[in-house]
Formats: C-alpha cells, sequence, structure tokens
C-alpha cells in the first residue's frame, strides 16, 4: 500500500460521519396520522421561529388531504402513504388544518410555541 492511502481513508471516513450527524440533526419532525376522517393528534405543537416537518400517515381506506389555506401547504395522501410536508419558520400562534375529504370531523391545528 502507498503511505498516503490510510489517511486518505480515514479522512473519508470522517467526511462520511459529519455528513451523517448533519443529516441526523435535521429538522425536527412532528407525526401526524390521518384515520377514520380524523387527524391524530388533533393538536400539533411545534416550536415558533423554527422550521420543522410535518410527517403525514394515512392510514384511512381511501384518499384524504392535509390543507391549511392560512399556511398555504396542501398534501393528497392516498391510503397507506406517509408523506413530509415542510413548514418555514412560523410565528407564535394557532393555525388550522382540515381534511378535504372529511371536512366535518377532520379537523386539527398547529400551535407554534
Amino acid at each position: 500500500m502507498k503511505p498516503g492511502i490510510p489517511a486518505t481513508a480515514l479522512l473519508l471516513a470522517a467526511g462520511l460521519l459529519v455528513g451523517t450527524t448533519c443529516q441526523a440533526g435535521g429538522l425536527p419532525a412532528f407525526p401526524l396520522v390521518i384515520e377514520n376522517g380524523r387527524f391524530h393528534p388533533e393538536v400539533v405543537e411545534v416550536p415558533a421561529g423554527k422550521r420543522f416537518k410535518l410527517v403525514i400517515t394515512n392510514k384511512g381506506p381511501g384518499p384524504e388531504e392535509f390543507e391549511s389555506r392560512k399556511l398555504r401547504k396542501e398534501k393528497v395522501l392516498a391510503p397507506g402513504v406517509t408523506r413530509s410536508v415542510v413548514f418555514a419558520p412560523l410565528k407564535p400562534g394557532e393555525y388550522r388544518f382540515f381534511g378535504e375529504f372529511h371536512p366535518d370531523t377532520a379537523q386539527g391545528r398547529i400551535v407554534a410555541r
């Protein structure tokens, strides 16, 4: 072996570890499940002033939509599908969302504190 190869391998390994650490320290994620025409939990508390993502899973037998007019977000999910929605930092307050396929029961809110 050439003398420089082990050092290069160590530097490459160190770079991979740093990259993994950055990915692990990514956006805070909050789970949201749609089932039987309802969101669980109905209230999602998030940190104000920080980016975050909702990880939405549709466990229902049919399609459902996550929609928030105030936040200008909309995501349709087929049954059994999980999708993430990334949000810009929110000011403290409440932000309502709903499911368009079950508007009477699929209601929720994001509370930024």
